[in-house]
């Protein structure tokens, strides 16, 4: 489906206001209905109750930034809530979404981007916001020309929103201490796995090539010449009903120690 230009700038004056259990609340009803992204999707399912928490957090970040994009655009359920709320949607990957019913189904502008290696698809500060979400980590060289890239794509006080893997989670603590590795599965992601070439470089998106402290995400933000940077602990609450519920036990307790929780989320301006 797609939209002309004279909705997309109705739906440009359109910012939202809500709150976040409005956010979930609103979510949960889409999702419900088939607006969100298409049903029965297994995956779309498991990356919306386990990210929803987070994406509204996010929502609440960009409620007054018309237009925005999210880099790392994955399955796109974070694209179609904002598009959802009222936003001017773009979003890039490294991989093409392109035939993706998700995208499809909203007024969202796609495009094909390896930023490591290209430059973002649009035109210098053309955003109010930009996320990349959970998709740092997967990055195979330097970190900062790709977030200063996002940068160049931001306008003047627009707001960045990184989320990252926590390096220093319970999980990874416990895991340590049982003898094994924070990463993913060692012989299959690092040994015998062949990276996707492009441009004569070599990288390997399928994997988490590094995780972050709190420090290291704020020196990157800073590093790349971002000011007012706030890096939190993320809180991870899964949405779960019934008999579920009791698994979130471990949730509430994980996450009543902020150094603990599983990720990171920085928000900065782009001076």
């Amino acid at each position: 489906m797609f939209f002309e230009p004279e909705t997309r700038l109705i739906k440009m004056s359109t910012v939202h206001q809500f709150g976040k259990k409005q956010i979930i609340d609103l979510a949960l009803k889409l999702r419900n209905a088939g607006k969100l992204y298409q049903l029965p999707n297994a995956q779309n399912d498991e990356d919306f109750f386990s990210s929803i928490d987070r994406f509204a957090d996010i929502a609440i970040a960009f409620r007054n930034a018309p237009r925005v994009l999210d880099v790392g655009s994955g399955g796109g359920i974070l694209a179609s809530l904002l598009s959802s709320l009222g936003h001017e949607v773009y979003a890039v990957d490294f991989f093409d979404r392109s035939g993706n019913t998700t995208y499809q189904m909203h007024p969202i502008v796609f495009k094909v981007c390896n930023v490591e290696a290209d430059p973002i698809p649009f035109d210098d500060g053309y955003f109010d916001a930009i996320s990349c979400c959970q998709t740092f980590e997967h990055f195979t060289h330097s970190h900062l020309p790709p977030l200063l890239e996002m940068k160049r794509k931001l306008a003047p006080g627009g707001i960045i929103e990184i989320d990252v893997p926590n390096a220093a989670s319970l999980r990874n603590r416990s895991r340590l201490l049982r003898g094994k590795h924070i990463t993913w599965d060692y012989l299959e992601h690092y040994v015998h796995v062949k990276p996707s070439v492009y441009k004569g470089r070599e990288y390997y998106p399928n994997r988490h090539n590094r995780e972050f402290t709190r420090q290291e995400l704020r020196q990157l933000l800073l590093a790349a010449g971002f000011d007012a940077v706030q890096v939190t602990f993320l809180r991870d609450e899964r949405i779960r009903s019934g008999f579920g519920k009791i698994k979130s036990i471990g949730s509430h307790l994980r996450n009543s120690i902020p150094s603990l929780r599983k990720s990171l989320m920085a928000i900065a301006r782009n001076p």
